[in-house]
């Protein structure tokens, strides 16, 4: 089920999402340590699948993972570098896995989609989910300096984060442009969305005497001020990381 994409991958593009959700699903992870986790349209090689599988391996040597596309030559592909804890199969959102997934990562797939659909498809992953597990939808650029994405359970949005690549900075409203399908149209004036994205565009301005001490010092200020208004998830700051409560920016 699905469209196929272009299909552009390049190394370590997902290294962002990948980290946020080890540190996100740590209790998750360490009680299911041998679940089903899932890389949805890994695209034209399958670099995203066996990085991410090697990323979680350090600290959960016994999760499985597989890697999904629709695109019957990439599943072949892929299949060449198949390792004991990952392999790859046809499939799109439906997840013809046997097995249900813990979690479900899947980005750069929603963005071709018009708006009205990315809920259908929300939908039809979310009721693949096994018990307490998680879908992340989102969109990076090409090599992963900026992404967004969606944290889902199987009922409901959860929260929105936005991971930045640091040095080189300017403006972290400049994000907009990679906000997952859901959002993207949604960034205008009176939408919750764009007040959220102008708040964190004036708060890292108004912290630019931070400068002098490096960008990560200037962004944990940025996070700081946020906090005062708006639900922040971070219970600590993540440098180049914020995570946001859906319901403060979800469309009316």
């Amino acid at each position: 089920m699905g469209n196929i994409t272009r299909g552009t991958t390049n190394p370590n593009r997902l290294r962002r999402v990948d980290r946020w959700m080890l540190w996100r699903y740590q209790e998750l992870l360490r009680n299911n340590p041998t679940a089903l986790v899932v890389d949805l349209g890994f695209g034209a090689t399958s670099v995203t699948t066996l990085e991410m599988a090697a990323r979680f391996h350090e600290l959960f040597p016994s999760l499985r993972f597989t890697g999904l596309e629709i695109d019957p030559e990439r599943v072949k592909r892929a299949a060449t570098t198949s390792l004991p804890k990952v392999d790859f199969q046809l499939g799109g959102f439906e997840i013809p896995t046997p097995e249900k997934p813990l979690l479900v990562r899947a980005f750069n797939v929603l963005r071709q989609y018009d708006e009205p659909e990315v809920r259908k498809h929300w939908a039809t992953m979310q009721g693949r989910l096994a018990t307490d597990g998680r879908l992340i939808e989102g969109t990076c650029d090409e090599i992963g300096r900026r992404a967004t994405w969606i944290e889902l359970d199987a009922g409901a949005p959860l929260t929105l984060s936005l991971g930045f690549r640091l040095p080189g900075l300017d403006d972290p409203a400049e994000v907009a442009e990679r906000l997952p399908k859901i959002l993207i149209h949604r960034n205008t004036p009176g939408n919750h969305i764009h007040t959220f994205l102008q708040e964190l565009s004036r708060a890292w301005s108004s912290h630019s005497g931070y400068r002098v001490f490096g960008p990560q010092q200037r962004w944990r200020a940025t996070v700081n001020s946020l906090r005062e208004n708006w639900p922040i998830v971070n219970k600590k700051n993540r440098d180049g990381e914020l995570t946001v409560e859906w319901s403060a920016i979800a469309p009316d």
